[in-house]
């Protein structure tokens, strides 16, 4: 089995599981609420991750991406829909292998599932926070997650996809270390 696979997939179909549970419960009435990423209302980032992970199902099945196309609004349901669908696609262990067409270009496939879970986990959160949700994760999976992060951290506060890193205790929870090394407050709150 590929290692990476092996590392990935347990860690992404558990941030998949949190999302799906964390958007069936978005309200209506949350959706025009702020969240930890700036960038983003509630209906906002409902729509963003649903069109990230649109995208990594193409990804995983080594399928072209769709040009400049606008994704669609996303409900909560369908984002619910659209986390599970993106980890079907991640438990084909040949799905880590080769290249693929991910955001802006071809990237190894592996890098794809890294992102697909940075993406989960840390919007996942967002999501959770700003709809007063929970979002736990296994020791196990956070400890994956801050290893992505901090593997893309440099890269994604180049592009404006994280803020500045923000100071956290070593020996604070791993998943903690995680949001702040992407630029988000673990204690964030409306």
């Amino acid at each position: 089995m590929n290692p990476d696979h092996s590392t990935l997939y347990p860690a992404i179909r558990e941030c998949a599981d949190a999302v799906a549970a964390t958007a069936t419960g978005i309200s209506v009435e949350q959706l025009d609420d702020r969240t930890p990423c700036e960038k983003f209302t509630v209906a906002e980032l409902l729509d963003h991750l649903g069109g990230a992970l649109s995208s990594s199902v193409r990804a995983a099945r080594k399928e072209p991406q769709p040009g400049d196309a606008v994704p669609p609004a996303m409900s909560p349901d369908a984002l619910a829909k659209a986390a599970a669908l993106a980890a079907a696609a991640w438990a084909d262990p040949a799905a880590y292998q080769g290249v693929t067409e991910f955001g802006p270009g071809e990237m190894p496939a592996a890098f794809a599932a890294a992102i697909t879970l940075q993406e989960l986990a840390l919007h996942g959160w967002d999501l959770a926070r700003a709809t007063n949700r929970p979002f736990a994760l296994s020791e196990d999976t956070s400890r994956v997650a801050l290893g992505v992060v901090e593997q893309i951290a440099d890269q994604a506060r180049a592009t404006g996809g994280y803020g500045a890193p923000l100071p956290v205790s070593a020996a604070a929870p791993a998943f903690h270390r995680a949001l702040a090394a992407s630029g988000r407050n673990p204690e964030w709150d409306k």
